[in-house]
């Protein structure tokens, strides 16, 4: 390895990893929260079956589940300020990652909600309980030891959908090396550096999932 070479995996390495930890790791965290809150809300529509609401939430499920999510950030971005509605590159991202992952782990949490036995329901009615007390005190808790390996997966998925955030200016890891090969011309170099912190990111977080794994689910 050449001195040159060094000289550039080391000068990039601290600007790339600094925009992992300022907008890569925060995007991920706060879009994956508001996305599993309206998961969970969509999730219990549809198991509920209040049929107005249920139509609605299949509508978005629906669109969101179909359509590219970086059609979905351009939309946000680029879109919404023909309508006077001007967002910022950071919430708009928040926004257009929360919709998606709120559609496509909403199936996951309907599915770990479906898989507890009906009688696990008709046992709490049973002892006066009502629909939110139920799944509060006895689905919630059953479900959740399904649902986990799913979401973090998910959750990791998200990690490396973040990139899609450079096309709206966001200054995260990939936007940051773009900037870096510029100026550098050595794409394939630093690329290939992008491409192992986000592995050795991941991996991280995959050595989390399993330990969630070995304590919720066994």
């Amino acid at each position: 390895m050449s001195e040159r070479t060094i000289e550039i995996l080391t000068e990039s390495f601290w600007p790339i990893v600094k925009a992992g930890i300022q907008y890569t790791i925060p995007l991920t965290l706060i879009s994956f929260l508001i996305g599993l809150i309206i998961a969970i809300i969509v999730a219990l529509i549809q198991v509920a079956n209040i049929k107005v609401l249920k139509q609605l939430v299949q509508v978005y499920v629906w669109i969101f589940r179909g359509t590219p999510m970086l059609v979905q950030i351009f939309i946000i971005f680029f879109g919404l300020p023909k309508m006077g509605i001007l967002l910022d590159p950071f919430p708009a991202a928040i926004i257009a990652f929360s919709l998606n992952v709120g559609a496509y782990t909403s199936e996951t949490i309907r599915a770990a909600i479906l898989s507890v036995p009906k009688g696990q329901w008709e046992a709490g009615y049973a002892f006066g309980m009502t629909f939110s007390q139920v799944f509060r005190r006895i689905i919630l808790r059953q479900a959740v030891k399904v649902s986990i390996p799913p979401l973090s997966n998910a959750f990791i998925g998200l990690v490396k959908d973040t990139s899609l955030a450079s096309t709206v200016t966001l200054t995260e890891m990939f936007m940051v090396t773009q900037r870096i090969v510029a100026y550098r011309y050595e794409p394939l170099l630093l690329y290939i550096e992008l491409a192992v912190i986000y592995l050795l990111l991941c991996s991280i977080l995959n050595i989390l999932q399993k330990y969630l794994e070995k304590k919720l689910v066994h």
